[in-house]
């Protein structure tokens, strides 16, 4: 358990608009949002032998909600999650077209990142890029 991510806040423009986004991907992975207030929400993922971890969604400051998100910023560049399989990553895909989201890059392997490397590349409604990923 020491190193891994207990939480993670991201900031959108409107953390509203972006919640059935994030309903949907972070629901589909087992996260249940459990904290909504006036600056966002909360999800929270607990297993028994995975732990802890917390996704949140904040409003953005003037600033931040006036200009495009750019990864290659200082900031966040993506987030990336485990997958249980291949199929699960296919399966993220399919709710994802579903639901309208911006896929980045469909399903695919990957070998110049390690041998069985598949995932799906995404955005959330801010262009944060976003990716499910199963690296046996």
């Amino acid at each position: 358990m020491r190193g891994t991510i207990h939480h993670l806040d991201l900031t959108v423009k409107d953390p509203w608009v972006s919640r059935a986004f994030y309903d949907a991907v972070l629901g589909f992975m087992g996260y249940r949002r459990v904290k909504e207030d006036d600056r966002g929400f909360d999800w929270n993922l607990q297993t028994p032998h995975a732990g802890f971890c917390s996704i949140g969604i904040v409003r953005a400051d003037e600033a931040g909600r006036s200009r495009p998100h750019s990864r290659y910023a200082p900031g966040l560049h993506h987030v990336a999650w485990q997958a249980a399989s291949r199929a699960d990553v296919d399966q993220l895909h399919e709710r994802l077209v579903a639901i309208g989201a911006t896929i980045l890059d469909p399903p695919a392997e990957y070998p110049q990142y390690s041998p069985g490397y598949y995932a799906v590349f995404f955005a959330d409604p801010d262009g944060l890029k976003l990716e499910y990923v199963h690296a046996p």
